[in-house]
């Protein structure tokens, strides 16, 4: 096995997992990061990230640090990184494309006494059951002979400026003991925060995975008590502020549930219960209400409007916010866009606004054009989406002076106190 002042990090995966990885192992590390996106490597290799994850500064400082699309320039490297993206298809299931190909991509460069860690979350089980068989039959390497594996599930959270990389303790396993303690030990080098050593790769997997599912669930049943609370007529956060008095009171705020973890890792670990043969119950019924949440948002401002005489068909909304959370330029499964789904489903016309957003990636996965400029006195209604700082900043009479005199505003994100806005999530 290599030793930990002998190893040379090849990081697959160039997105909000792994560039600061990448950039902080080359701190100390010979690192090379590769992705088959020639435009964010060349976007990388000139010092700027899409992301917003990693400043210019950041990027210099990692002095070792080399960008690549070719896959025989991480060849000579031993240690391998995998953060791939791991979606799921139109039919909630796993989609392990990126994992194999990634897998099938290592296994042509693997050498013998090499180490593959994965970070993408997955289900347990994944890492051997999926992984390993194709870096086998690529490579012609046998695993736990040849080479080793490790799972250490990635915990970043994009647009958080607190609690970056180095910062949160982070989880680590390894197919055996002298591999594990390697792996432990490499990241224990950069991570502050300090380590937790799963007592196996599954074990690791799982505790990925749990982690965004229960956070889920809490979502969504503050969901379900704000659905109740509208249909009583008392303001979801006031109840929530006077339930938080308690000290072990949960504080959850409802919302919509979007981005590449917590809307998605629930039904990884799902479909792993079905294939075991166990039908999960709490967890799908969290996941349908969450779904939900944009088409009910939509149906509560269109009932607003229509309370207000205002002709629901052809009305103009605009729909203030497209990233999946606020002051952060991510897109990755917003549910936003159900909102705006539905609207249309109505013949209202619907304008999108978001500086944070990147236009032509909005307009590529989304069909969306995204509006440059905001005009006073043009809506029926504004729908805030997403809890940007600006939308605060701006405060709710300039929103509010977007719309005609006869006009809605929904608050979907509570970020205006009770009764600024006429309806509030």
């Amino acid at each position: 096995m290599i030793d930990i002042n002998s190893i040379k990090i090849a990081v697959i995966g160039l997105g909000y997992v792994g560039l600061p990885l990448a950039v902080e192992f080359g701190k100390h590390f010979s690192v090379i990061g590769f992705d088959i996106n020639t435009k964010r490597v060349q976007e990388l290799r000139d010092g700027f990230d899409g992301t917003l994850e990693v400043n210019s500064e950041e990027l210099k400082s990692a002095s070792s640090l080399k960008f690549t699309t070719e896959l025989g320039d991480i060849a000579d490297y031993n240690f391998y990184i995998v953060t791939v993206p791991t979606p799921i298809d139109e039919n909630n299931a796993p989609d392990l494309t990126p994992l194999e190909s990634a897998s099938a991509a290592v296994g042509k460069v693997i050498k013998a006494g090499d180490i593959v860690v994965y970070e993408s979350t997955v289900y347990p089980g994944a890492t051997e059951e999926v992984c390993i068989p194709i870096i086998e039959k690529v490579s012609g390497l046998t695993f736990n002979q040849d080479f080793y594996v490790g799972y250490s599930p990635e915990r970043i959270n994009p647009g958080d400026k607190v609690n970056t990389l180095t910062k949160i303790t982070k989880i680590t396993s390894g197919s055996t003991p002298e591999a594990a303690d390697l792996i432990d030990s490499l990241y224990a080098s950069i991570i502050t925060a300090g380590t937790y050593r799963a007592t196996s790769i599954k074990v690791a997997e799982a505790a990925k995975v749990i982690e965004n599912t229960q956070r889920d669930l809490n979502i969504a049943i503050v969901n379900e008590f704000a659905k109740i609370f509208n249909i009583i007529g008392i303001d979801t956060q006031a109840v929530l502020d006077a339930a938080g008095s308690k000290w072990n009171f949960l504080k959850f705020k409802p919302g919509l549930v979007g981005g590449h973890c917590i809307s998605v890792d629930p039904y990884y670990l799902t479909h792993k219960a079905q294939e075991v043969g166990y039908r999960p119950e709490v967890i799908l019924a969290g996941r349908r209400i969450n779904d939900g949440m944009g088409q009910y948002v939509a149906t509560q401002m269109v009932k607003k409007l229509a309370r207000n005489k205002i002709h629901i068909d052809e009305a103009k909304v605009l729909v203030l916010g497209f990233t999946f959370k606020g002051d952060c330029p991510d897109t990755r499964n917003t549910k936003v866009i159900d909102i705006i789904k539905e609207l249309k489903s109505f013949n209202i016309n619907v304008d999108v606004y978001d500086d944070w957003a990147d236009k032509q990636e909005v307009c590529e996965h989304y069909g969306i054009e995204l509006i440059n400029d905001l005009q006073k006195g043009y809506y029926d209604g504004v729908v805030v989406a997403v809890d940007h700082s600006k939308y605060k900043k701006m405060g709710v009479e300039a929103i509010r002076a977007l719309a005609k005199s006869n006009h809605v505003v929904y608050d979907v994100k509570h970020v205006f106190q009770e009764g600024e806005t006429d309806i509030r999530l």
